[in-house]
């Protein structure tokens, strides 16, 4: 009786090109609104958090015929509409109109608002936006930054002309897959018109950078633009390389501790920190080296190799665009080498962990054979089960 009541009241309604939406979570953003609504149709202003309680919000539609598509979905869907979770009541407003609001973004300007769908900030490098946007003109000037919706650019062009070129063509379309990591599935491009006209680039960095002058002081301490993916003369990737290892470990049967890495990468050289966390229900690591050389070895010996036999903890490595970490200098999930002090923990704790159950494959440089989790031996070269190389370089694992 209460859902058809419900469906009676919303087409009882004279329809309108605004739909009022009640109930929303408090403070809901445009973007949010637009998620919710884009899909029935072009969406030409928005007015948010009105109503006492701030719940409340209309989307005007370009069309009357998309406004009635939408609630007459949701009138008989059995799925209701939702924000964060909360179901969202949708009803035709009184208005026809939305008026004193702010522009929605379809207000033409040289400046593109750019939303970046399906990724991360740094999983789509400064570079790879220049590139997609330069086929339509030349851009001016670029600056990124991460709010609510996402990981988001400005992208300036000289005039409006070559900016509505650039959107037409790129709203909705992805990134081609050969300029995004291997990781990523796919990265959709969201734009609108932003109110900027000309924006303030005080330095380049790997957030922003200003094509028009090369005279621009750059901040070394956020050029991470040095250690994000470069593009050579065909368009394609040319990875960049770092101190810092960025690891994601595949096929995790077996725990993979601070000091299970420790040992792996330490074959290669003196590492100097490790973080452990968790992103996107996959367990990664970053492992600091204190030069790049001994990094790039590090990563060419381990990539796609197993940390333990019957191909569990699979390495994928690519390399970081951070060049020292700031870790906590002795937890579960972070160490700091750098540190005398630790050091000397470290070495007081060497004993205890070697009677202790393994915590990591052999290094090549101990002889002691350790026995992996349920009876799997740690990973050794087939040719030398003692870890030697005839070249006298740290042996492939896995």
């Amino acid at each position: 009786m209460s859902s058809s009541g419900q469906t009676q009241f919303r087409y009882t309604q004279t329809p309108s090109k605004v739909v009022h939406l009640r109930n929303l979570p408090w403070e809901c953003v445009e973007e949010e609104l637009i998620d919710l609504c884009k899909r029935f149709g072009k969406i030409v202003n928005t007015k948010s958090n009105v109503g006492a309680n701030r719940n409340q919000a209309f989307v005007e539609f370009a069309d009357l015929n998309q406004a009635i598509s939408m609630v007459s979905y949701y009138a008989s869907s059995s799925e209701p509409a939702q924000i964060r979770g909360k179901t969202v009541y949708i009803q035709y407003s009184n208005r026809h109109e939305i008026v004193n609001n702010q522009s929605p973004g379809d207000v033409p300007g040289n400046v593109l608002l750019v939303t970046f769908e399906g990724v991360e900030s740094h999983e789509v490098s400064i570079d790879v936006i220049h590139l997609v946007f330069s086929a339509f003109g030349f851009v001016h000037k670029i600056a990124t930054f991460e709010k609510a919706a996402g990981f988001q650019a400005l992208v300036q062009f000289s005039d409006v002309e070559t900016a509505s070129a650039a959107r037409n063509a790129l709203d909705g379309r992805s990134i081609p897959r050969y300029l995004l990591p291997e990781h990523v599935g796919s990265c959709n491009l969201r734009m609108s018109y932003s109110a900027h006209t000309d924006l303030n680039i005080k330095f380049q960095s790997h957030r922003s950078r200003d094509y028009t002058n090369p005279y621009l002081p750059v901040n070394h301490t956020a050029m991470d633009g040095s250690m994000q993916p470069a593009l050579g003369a065909d368009g394609k990737k040319v990875e960049s390389q770092s101190n810092v290892l960025l690891g994601l470990i595949e096929n995790m049967q077996y725990a993979v501790t601070v000091d299970v890495l420790h040992t792996v990468f330490s074959a290669y050289g003196t590492v100097q920190k490790i973080a452990i966390f968790e992103k996107n229900g996959s367990t990664q690591a970053l492992i600091q080296y204190s030069d790049i050389p001994t990094a790039a070895i590090a990563k060419e010996a381990l990539e796609g190799h197993c940390i333990y036999d019957g191909g569990y903890c699979k390495l994928r490595l690519s390399y970081s665009r951070h060049t020292d970490l700031n870790v906590k200098a002795f937890s579960d999930k972070s160490r700091d080498y750098t540190l005398p002090d630790l050091s000397l923990l470290v070495a007081q704790k060497g004993p205890g962990v070697s009677a202790a159950p393994p915590t990591g494959w052999q290094n090549p440089q101990v002889q002691t054979q350790y026995s992996g989790y349920g009876g799997s031996p740690y990973m050794y070269p087939s040719s030398d089960p003692n870890g030697a190389s005839p070249s006298g370089h740290p042996p492939y694992y896995g």
